[in-house]
């Protein structure tokens, strides 16, 4: 049996799918009690999609910040499960550092512990390329302490709950970690749960019409935005979990060619119908006044925490990624080639008057 967890999430969930449909061992999902319905009525709909018993994919009451995940039968879930992939964490740029801490280093830690307890065949971790911080340079998957600093919480204790299942995998935890780059909808349908990263871009334009001034560093074609699509994602993370050289490796799931600044702007703009107009330099104002002005951020739909990324001077490098897939169909999308689906599933979903869920 297979244990995953951040399930119903946005990734967990369209992973699931791609586990249904590699073999006939059940997936059980380890989910928190406020998310069970949720949970049920996901869990139909993939089973029901891919034609399996809807007993394939067992929902598990639990809570990773728990040392025993607060699961009824604690050891009988160590006997069962021989993969786990953990994808539970706390997704949110401006959470707070320690509702953070709880959730990323510490569930962390709890289900390396019970990987240890069940003596898993793989442990599968969803880290993220932003573990890397504020690093001025290229980041390769081979790189983990460069002595970044750190935007915010959630890239702290991402570093942290990476760090920790490193030192497993030099333990002899058959890990594999996954460094996804910041993950969007779906580049076939558009797809999405959350409305953040370049969202919070999109929502700014399309509650400006028919011009659109948007925040930008002073050089906007010197920076770019690293974006993958949810498919991409999950698809990659299929494959290569299905490989045994895989253990003890770090893929980042990144986008070798990414869009400038200037080209991700632009593109949403065109393909909401909209003329942008780059306000250069102004990308700190924006922040202090999303900050500090109260009703700005809500106002914009823009998260503060999230205007540094227009400026991140990280490149990240995929070359072990790319090896790993050569011989698979699986490969990054250009961000122009799916943006029009990803603005039009947004625009059925938002309120464009207010940068919001409708």
């Amino acid at each position: 049996m297979r244990l995953l967890t951040g399930f119903p999430g946005f990734l967990g969930s369209a992973l699931v799918e791609r586990l249904l449909e590699r073999s006939d061992e059940p997936v059980a999902c380890l989910v928190q009690a406020q998310y069970r319905e949720a949970a049920a009525r996901r869990a139909a709909a993939l089973t029901d999609a891919a034609g399996v018993p809807r007993d394939r994919v067992r929902l598990v009451e639990g809570d990773i910040t728990d040392p025993e995940l607060a699961v009824d039968d604690y050891e009988r879930l160590c006997r069962e499960a021989r993969v786990v992939y953990h994808l539970a964490a706390v997704y949110d740029l401006g959470v707070a550092r320690p509702l953070a801490e709880r959730v990323n280093v510490d569930g962390t830690r709890h289900v390396l512990d019970f990987a240890a307890r069940a003596d898993a065949d793989r442990f599968h971790h969803v880290s993220t390329c932003y573990v890397s911080g504020r690093y001025d340079g290229t980041f390769s998957h081979r790189d983990l302490v460069v002595g970044q600093s750190f935007h915010n919480h959630y890239e702290a204790t991402k570093f942290a709950a990476e760090r920790l299942v490193r030192e497993r995998m030099a333990d002899g935890l058959p890990a594999t970690v996954y460094r996804p780059a910041i993950a969007v909808g779906d580049s076939r349908t558009g797809e999405t749960q959350k409305f953040d990263g370049p969202y919070y871009l999109l929502k700014l334009v399309l509650r400006q019409w028919p011009v659109a001034v948007v925040p930008v560093p002073l050089r906007p074609s010197a920076t770019r935005l690293n974006v993958v699509p949810r498919d991409f994602v999950v698809d990659a993370m299929a494959a290569i979990s299905a490989r045994e050289d895989s253990v003890d490796e770090t893929y980042q799931l990144c986008n070798p060619h990414p869009p400038t600044i200037r080209e991700l702007v632009r593109t949403l703009a065109r393909a909401a119908g909209r003329r942008a107009v780059l306000a250069r330099g102004t990308t700190k104002l924006a922040r202090l006044a999303t900050e500090r002005v109260p009703g700005v951020a809500d106002g914009l739909g823009i998260e503060p925490a999230a205007l540094p990324y227009l400026s991140q001077p990280t490149t990240y490098t995929d070359e072990n990624t790319r090896r790993a897939l050569a011989e698979t169909d699986v490969r990054c999308p250009l961000f122009s080639s799916y943006a029009d689906r990803l603005v039009a599933y947004a625009r059925e979903h938002l309120d464009e008057g207010a940068g919001a869920m409708a």
